[in-house]
Parts: C-alpha cells; sequence; structure tokens
C-alpha cells in the first residue's frame, strides 16, 4: 500500500487506532491524518528533540568557537543566542496540528504544487541526505575507537559492518516512524543525560572558567567572529524546517504555545549544555580532535560508556533526519511507499559516507557545501513562519493534498510566485553576504562580517509579506 494512498478500511475506528503504534511500521506518509487518529500530548515533543540534540555535533561545535579566537564567557553568550533560533523550529511545528500533515506538504502553501517539489528535492531531500552521511561518519569515527578498545583492529572490513550496523539501527527507527520514535526518544533522552552528567562533572572540575585568548579579539575582528560563531549555533535550529512531521499526529485543538514550548525546549536545552560543555572543555584541552581530547577528561572506565553515547545520540537525530527525508522524497513527486523511501534515503547516505570514509575526502566536499545552507535554509525557515503568522496558524490539510490545477495551491502554473520569490531573493542577499567556503562583496567590504543569516531572513521575511499581500493570495488559500 502506498502511503499516499491510505487503504480505505482505515476508516473504521479500530483500524485507525491501530496505525500509530511503536511495534507497527507507521502506514501513513504525507498524506493527511483523520481527526479519529489524533493522538498524543505536546509534552512529548520534549523528549523528541532533546534525544536528537545530545549529541557529538553540538560539542563539537562548542568547542569551534573557543577556537575561533572567542573568550569562554563570549562562546557562552554566542551559543545563547544562536540557540535562541529553536524558537522558530518550535514555530513551524504549530503547522503540524493544524494541517494534519507534515511539513514538507504543509510548504504547498508557500510554494505551489509544483514549486514545493522543488523545495523538497533540495531543502528535504538533498540537503538532509548530506546531514546524514556527516552524522553517520561523525558516529562511526567513536564506533571505530570502542571497536579498536575491544582489541579488534578496525580495518576496512571491519569499519564497513560498523557503518551498517548503525545505519539498520538507524533505518529501523525511520522506517517504523513516528510513535516508535515517540516511545524510544524518552528513555534515550534519560540515558544520554546520564552520559553527559558525567562528562558535564569531568569537564567542569577541570575548566578554566577565567579562559581568554592570548590574543583577545577587537573591534571588527570580534564582532565578524561573535556573528559566524552565532550562525554556526544557529544552523542547527535552522536545518530542522520539517518540525511539523513530529508534531502531526496531536489533536487539531492542541494549544499552538505548548507546541512551540516544548519544541522549543526540547531543542533549546540540551543544546545549551552539550555546546557549553565543548567550550568549556577548550579551555584545557584540544578540542581540534575532540573525541581524543574528551577521552583524556574522563575517567578510564567511562570511556566506552562515552563513545557508546556518542553513536546513540547519532542515531537519535539520524533517525529523525532519515524519517523527514523519506517524507520528502514522496512530497517530490515519486510514488513510493513511506518505508522503502526512508530505507532509499540511507542507501545513498550510507554509501556516501563508506565513500568518503574509505576512498576519498568527499565529506570534506560536503562539509564545507552545507556551510552554506544557511543562505538557504535561513530564508525557507522565514517564509515558513511569516506564511504561519499571515494565516493565523490555520491550514486545512485535505486542501493541501489537492495536486491538481484546481487546488487552492496551484497558484501560477502550480508555483506561487511570493513563495519562490522570497526565498530566492533572501537567499541571493544572503550569498552576497556570506564568508564561508567563499566570501561574497558585502563580507569582503565589511571585514570578513558573515551578515548572511539575518540580511536573508529579513530580506525574504518581507518579499514574502509584501508579494503575498499585494497578490491577495492568502484568502485564495483554502485556509480554514
Amino acid at each position: 500500500m502506498a502511503s499516499t494512498f491510505p487503504d480505505p478500511r482505515a476508516s473504521a475506528p479500530a483500524a485507525r487506532a491501530a496505525t500509530d503504534r511503536p511495534t507497527r511500521i507507521e502506514s501513513h506518509g504525507i498524506d493527511h491524518i483523520p481527526d479519529d487518529e489524533r493522538h498524543g500530548h505536546p509534552r512529548e515533543l520534549f523528549s523528541v528533540w532533546a534525544a536528537a540534540n545530545v549529541n557529538y555535533l553540538s560539542l563539537v561545535v562548542g568547542g569551534a568557537l573557543v577556537l575561533m579566537g572567542l573568550s569562554l564567557w563570549q562562546a557562552l553568550a554566542v551559543i545563547v543566542v544562536g540557540n535562541l533560533f529553536w524558537l522558530l523550529t518550535g514555530v513551524l511545528a504549530v503547522s503540524g496540528p493544524a494541517a494534519g500533515a507534515p511539513s514538507e506538504v504543509i510548504t504547498r502553501a508557500m510554494y505551489g504544487v509544483r514549486g514545493n517539489r522543488v523545495n523538497n528535492a533540495v531543502t528535504g531531500w538533498m540537503i538532509s541526505v548530506c546531514y546524514f552521511a556527516l552524522n553517520l561518519a561523525a558516529a562511526a569515527g567513536a564506533a571505530f575507537a570502542l571497536v579498536e578498545k575491544t582489541g579488534v583492529h578496525a580495518g576496512t572490513g571491519v569499519k564497513i559492518a560498523v557503518v551498517l550496523v548503525i545505519a539498520a539501527a538507524t533505518l529501523t527507527i525511520g522506517v517504523f516512524g513516528h510513535a516508535l520514535i515517540v516511545r524510544l526518544y524518552l528513555p534515550i533522552t534519560i540515558a544520554l543525560t546520564a552520559a553527559f552528567g558525567v562528562v558535564g562533572y569531568a569537564v567542569l572540575r577541570q575548566a578554566d572558567f577565567g579562559y581568554a585568548p592570548d590574543a583577545p579579539l577587537t573591534g571588527v575582528d570580534l564582532w565578524a567572529t561573535v556573528v559566524a560563531g552565532v550562525t554556526l549555533i544557529a544552523s542547527g535550529p535552522l536545518s530542522y524546517t520539517t518540525s511539523a512531521d513530529f508534531s502531526r499526529y496531536l489533536p487539531a485543538t492542541t494549544s499552538r504555545r505548548a507546541v512551540i514550548g516544548w519544541t522549543a525546549l526540547g531543542g533549546f536545552l540540551p543544546s545549551i549544555v552539550v555546546c557549553s560543555l565543548g567550550a568549556l572543555a577548550a579551555t584545557v584541552v584540544d578540542m581540534t580532535d575532540p573525541q581524543t581530547a574528551l577521552e583524556e577528561m574522563l575517567p578510564g572506565w567511562f570511556t566506552p560508556v562515552f563513545l557508546l553515547s556518542l553513536v546513540l545520540g547519532t542515531i537519535a537525530i539520524n533517525a529523525m533526519t532519515a524519517y523527514s527525508a523519506g517524507l520528502a522524497l514522496q512530497a517530490v513527486g515519486i510514488r513510493i511507499r513511506r518505508s522503502l523511501s526512508v530505507i532509499a534515503d540511507g542507501t545513498v547516505a550510507v554509501a556516501l559516507t563508506l565513500y568518503a570514509l574509505l576512498v576519498s575526502n568527499f565529506l570534506d566536499t560536503v562539509s564545507n557545501v552545507l556551510q552554506l545552507t544557511v543562505v538557504l535554509l535561513g530564508p525557507a525557515m522565514t517564509v515558513y513562519a511569516v506564511d504561519i503568522a499571515l494565516r493565523r496558524g490555520r491550514y486545512d490539510g485535505r486542501a493541501l493534498m489537492d495536486e491538481t490545477p484546481g487546488s487552492p495551491f496551484w497558484y501560477a502554473a502550480g508555483v506561487n510566485p511570493a513563495g519562490a520569490g522570497a526565498v530566492i531573493g533572501g537567499a541571493v542577499v544572503a550569498a552576497l553576504c556570506v564568508n564561508t567556503a567563499y566570501t561574497g562583496p558585502v563580507a569582503r567590504a565589511l571585514g570578513g562580517m558573515d551578515l548572511a543569516l539575518p540580511a536573508g531572513m529579513a530580506v525574504s521575511a518581507l518579499l514574502y509579506a509584501v508579494l503575498t499581500r499585494r497578490a491577495g493570495l492568502r484568502t485564495r488559500t483554502g485556509a480554514r
């Protein structure tokens, strides 16, 4: 049964009640979730997002801020400001209960039926698969070290086996889907919190709370580094333009404030704590190799637990990524069951990871490309948030399912000029201001200051609001 064409037998209450259970592969894909299949409480969203953000990447990013030349307290301030972007992730999540549909479908309201296929192909599928590969490579590195500690040499065959085992565990969660994610992520959050609690104790005992670099940054150099740091931290929450995927089963009457609050808090709190631990550790050890550096600070008996927690955290974040990437592949227009689309995405990501680990430095190239994703993801998330504000959070999930020229979301030849124009305009401005893999002319004129994030978001917000109101499109959206 293709997930875009629900089984008619699911109309019976008994059948509907069984569609979202942890022990069953989720039958829904990008189709509308009927009201009598809605369930759950928004507080469940906290552990979903927390489990995905108690991870290795946050440690790395926190340590990177100190390596960039910031003092400890400057780095901690940047961590707080950058993680405030989780509020946007929370705002996007309110569209899930309103529409009973994932973000990959809701964005038809912003880009049109055809335009949204392009949006999902780029910001949904391609970027998600790249992130999956990068995270899988990070988890594999920790797993290789864990294998070596057992006395087994991590040769090519062992490395391939390790990557496949981690990928299999990740994809199993993604294939079973929403209910298993909700059920598993609370104990995963508890386990990771306990493990990182030990890491935190070790780091806090040794950290230099008065740390400042030998040559403190001042003037333009300081502000350029601060803005770059905020952008680096913000790239985490900005990558989750699909937060409605995990809230869409909640009843339509669910409190919007609760959805925003639990989603944002689930991302914000663990990110603050783990990034801060990375920054604190960087005051006493060299965080250019975070895994090895942190092992030096930890008691010997705990090292295997630490490595295992790095792997578990990456599995949690990648299972969510694979889940959303599977929905994105469906939303592109490929007629495939959701469970199979998740496997397809994972297969591509595994291939990229193995190629990178065993053949070339391909992941370095992918990593450089992903540094530029803020150029696109910032405007894309902004357009989504502004659309929610313009519609006051009201979406007609059934109307969103209509992909015919008669759809209220067909706009002009299947493309919404307001959404497409706003994202393109914001991305162009951001590209002129960026200073990551390359330096844009605006950044060069400002002495290297990277204003891509605020500039891109501001321009896309203004363009979308103006173009939408001028065209009168909000009155023709099918919003109830």
